[in-house]
This record gives C-alpha cells, sequence and structure tokens, in this order.
C-alpha cells in the first residue's frame, strides 16, 4: 500500500554524487547484482538528453531521424538484455505519463517501447495515480540496483542530469524498491499503451 511517508528521503542518510562520480559509481554497481532486480522510477515529463543521437535529432526537429536512429539501438539493447538474463537480473521501470503528452515524452515513449520489445518490464502509470502523494513536492527520480543501492537522479533545472544521492541502508532501500513496485504492479504494460495511445500521434510540435 502507497503511504504518504514512503519517498521521504532522509539526505542525511546518503551520499552526494557529482555527475562523474554517479556515473563511475553506477558502473562498478552495475554488473554485482546477479539474481537480483533493478527497479526504475521516472516521473518528471521533460529531459534533456545531450549526447544521444537520438535525442538531438529530435531536439533539433528531425522526428524521423530521431526514430531511425532508436531503431539503430535495437542491437545493444538486445545484447544488453541478454547479458541481464544472464546474470538473473531483472530490470523494471515504472513511467508516469501525464497527457497530452509532452514533446519529449512522446519521443522517450517510442525508445521505451523498444526498451520493453527486448526484455525490460516497463509499465506505465498516471499522474493521478501519484497526486495525493505530491503535496510538498514532486516524486524523486529513483534507480535500486539490488537489495543495497538506491539513487535518487538528479537534473538541472532544464532536465540535464546533474549526478545523484546514492543511499546503502537497508531501510531506505527496502522502502524504495516496494514504493516502485506497488506502483508497477498498478500500471499498464507499456506496450499496449503505447499501441493504443502513442503510435498514432503525428510528430510533436516543438516549440
Amino acid at each position: 500500500m502507497l503511504g504518504l511517508d514512503s519517498l521521504r528521503l532522509d539526505t542525511s542518510r546518503g551520499a552526494p554524487l557529482d555527475l562523474d562520480s554517479y556515473r563511475r559509481d553506477f558502473r562498478q554497481r552495475q554488473w554485482t547484482i546477479d539474481g537480483q532486480d533493478s527497479w526504475k522510477l521516472e516521473r518528471c515529463q521533460h529531459f534533456r538528453e545531450p549526447g544521444f543521437a537520438s535525442w538531438e535529432a529530435f531536439d533539433r526537429g528531425d522526428w524521423h531521424g530521431a526514430l531511425r536512429l532508436i531503431q539503430e539501438e535495437r542491437d545493444y539493447l538486445r545484447e544488453f538484455s541478454e547479458e541481464n538474463e544472464r546474470r538473473g537480473i531483472t530490470l523494471f521501470r515504472v513511467r508516469v505519463v501525464q497527457e497530452p503528452l509532452t514533446p519529449y515524452l512522446q519521443w522517450e515513449l517510442h525508445l521505451l517501447r523498444l526498451r520493453a520489445e527486448c526484455g525490460e518490464r516497463i509499465r506505465v502509470v498516471s499522474p493521478e495515480r501519484v497526486r495525493f502523494l505530491e503535496k510538498e513536492a514532486p516524486l524523486p527520480e529513483l534507480l535500486t540496483l539490488g537489495e543495497r543501492a538506491v539513487y535518487e537522479i538528479r537534473y538541472t533545472q532544464q532536465g540535464v542530469l546533474d549526478g545523484a544521492i546514492h543511499y546503502s541502508d537497508t531501510e531506505t532501500t527496502d522502502r524504495c524498491r516496494a514504493f516502485i513496485r506497488d506502483l508497477y504492479d498498478s500500471g499498464e504494460d507499456l506496450i499496449p499503451y503505447f499501441d493504443e495511445n502513442t503510435r498514432h500521434l503525428p510528430p510533436p510540435h516543438m516549440e
């Protein structure tokens, strides 16, 4: 059962990581959770992803080029999924989706559909599902690795990845994993959602 206190994280228990430190820490832990799972919660409706070719094509208004570049990720994502499966690692993701879609989210849902096709277990939930939990602030962006690592991912005001707070205490990691799992259980599978609500949309209008 989701509760109001479920994600009030005590930052004094965490270790702040700048962007380089976060990436390094994540890489060091990523393949150390054999037989466990990873849970990701995405709440914000807009991010910026400089350095990712498909996003850069989307950002400059080349919608068809952006979709083509997403498909070029298929082999990499399939190999990544196969490696996780070989290690007994299951990847779960919950994506909060507000309609009408922001241009970014319309683009990201195409990418998430490919990820789902390649083995990631992704579900979507509406903002109404979490609204009562956001009386003080939006839900944090979270990523767990196994049973002993949670990253509260941080972004700049422009939506660019900026680092994370790393938590390793059992209380925080257990609460975060249980919270995201509850949201996942209440969500809709990404592929049928996408096929019904996103596939037919025209290219987004870029402001």
